[in-house]
């Protein structure tokens, strides 16, 4: 039920946390239903989502992005932080290559494993509202820069700020994850 309201709350979102917030209920629902049959999947579903909603808040956070037209600007001052942002999105949403849809497909597997094919069929399409409020995020982001009097030439090359070492981590471990997943699971 909760990743049912949580693809369906998070369509219509125009703030980035509100979006997020729905995205928690979502993924809240699939670490419900994985506790019961496999603990050391939920834990492991846990901390991927941990780290990757860290990364993702901390770079609203900096960015200082609370609605989609707030997201679009973030390309032209910082292209590397808008890319992992992005990433970090898509990941949440559960797209195959990321590393966020590792713990969805071993849940999926799980479930059929158990023979629960209705419940695992229903949660699939639930992802799938996630992954399009997600991808239409990043559509927006990417997509529909809107335009500027002010030349944006080379603004990107601003010097990092010192002020957030763990931001480079929380990327780290949340969008390069995907190779160790079957050590993880055993």
């Amino acid at each position: 039920l909760s990743t049912i309201i949580g693809g369906l709350g998070g369509l219509n979102q125009t703030q980035l946390r509100k979006m997020m917030a729905f995205s928690s209920i979502a993924h809240l629902g699939w670490m419900t239903v994985a506790i019961t049959l496999a603990p050391n999947l939920t834990l492991f579903n846990l901390t991927l989502y941990i780290a990757l909603t860290s990364s993702t808040m901390l770079i609203m956070h900096l960015t200082m992005s609370k609605t989609l037209q707030n997201a679009m600007l973030i390309s032209p001052h910082s292209s590397i932080t808008a890319s992992f942002f992005l990433l970090s999105l898509l990941s949440l949403g559960g797209l195959p290559p990321l590393s966020g849809f590792s713990p969805k497909w071993l849940i999926l597997q799980e479930l059929t494993t158990h023979n629960l094919i209705p419940l695992a069929s229903t949660m699939a399409i639930t992802a799938l509202l996630s992954l399009m409020f997600y991808l239409r995020t990043t559509y927006i982001s990417t997509m529909t820069i809107p335009p500027t009097t002010t030349p944006l030439k080379n603004t990107w090359r601003l010097k990092p700020n010192p002020n957030t070492p763990t931001l480079p981590l929380l990327l780290l471990i949340s969008l390069l994850l995907l190779p160790i997943t079957p050590m993880m699971i055993q």
